[in-house]
């Protein structure tokens, strides 16, 4: 059995077959997403933003195409290089480590969608992540990061489930151990077998709310779903925080 080796999210990520597994993302939903912050964080017309850990490029070719101009970075070269295709004088992409400064006081915005949060075995690297954020961002520059609503994945989590993309069957456990979300991933392929790792923390609104005081920013709203409608612990399917630099 072929088995993923180093950090599972430098490898995962970087397989086409994480691309195949997640193939039925909504590209409607995630250009209503994007729609509804514009209206809600108003940016200049042309102004610069970061879309972070920005896989393929959808959400970036959405932003771009609203009149921004943006970056999107990822740590896959696999990803990059699919999302290069889509590049354009107001969009370009790179492949970038979240953990790292992207830039330094450059962008007005800075996007972190999909659950693109919480992958890191140490708390300190997620703080770490937030503190180079801060570093990209101009002052009083926002950030929005969009997370599933832990507290209603951890009471609706599946054990187990399959899930048929192509002619490849996906075998999927999930459990929660030390408050990580962990997905095992097995199927075969052309005669070999295959098994891939996700681990996201479980990371709840006030975990969320005690990094962005430690690192510096003050949240000015949180949404429930795309549609940005009031969060509620219990019904929300996401946790989506805007917030914004102090200084």
């Amino acid at each position: 059995m072929t088995e993923q080796t180093g950090p599972w999210f430098e490898t995962w990520f970087d397989s086409d077959y994480y691309h195949l597994l997640y193939s039925n993302r909504d590209q409607a939903e995630a250009e209503t997403f994007i729609k509804n912050l514009l209206e809600y964080l108003k940016p200049e017309p042309g102004c610069r933003v970061l879309d972070l850990a920005c896989g393929k490029g959808r959400h970036s070719l959405v932003l771009a195409n609203a009149g921004l101009n943006v970056l999107g970075t990822d740590l896959s070269p696999n990803s990059i290089d699919m999302a290069k295709a889509l590049e354009n004088d107001h969009l370009h992409f790179k492949t970038g480590d979240m953990r790292e400064p992207q830039g330094e006081g450059e962008f007005e915005l800075v996007f972190n969608l999909f659950t693109s949060f919480g992958y890191f075995e140490k708390e300190e690297e997620n703080l770490k992540t937030l503190q180079s954020i801060s570093i990209s961002l101009k002052r009083k520059g926002r950030l929005v990061i969009d997370f599933m609503n832990a507290e209603k994945a951890l009471a609706n989590l599946l054990p187990y489930q399959e899930i048929e993309r192509g002619n490849i069957l996906f075998h999927i456990s999930k459990n929660l151990a030390d408050k990580v979300i962990s997905k095992k991933i097995q199927f075969s392929d052309r005669g070999q077998d295959f098994q891939f790792e996700e681990r996201v923390q479980a990371l709840t609104r006030s975990d969320f709310e005690s990094y962005f005081h430690k690192t510096g920013f003050q949240v000015l709203a949180l949404f429930g779903n795309y549609r940005l409608e009031a969060f509620d612990p219990e019904k929300s399917e996401r946790m989506i925080f805007v917030v914004q630099k102090a200084v």
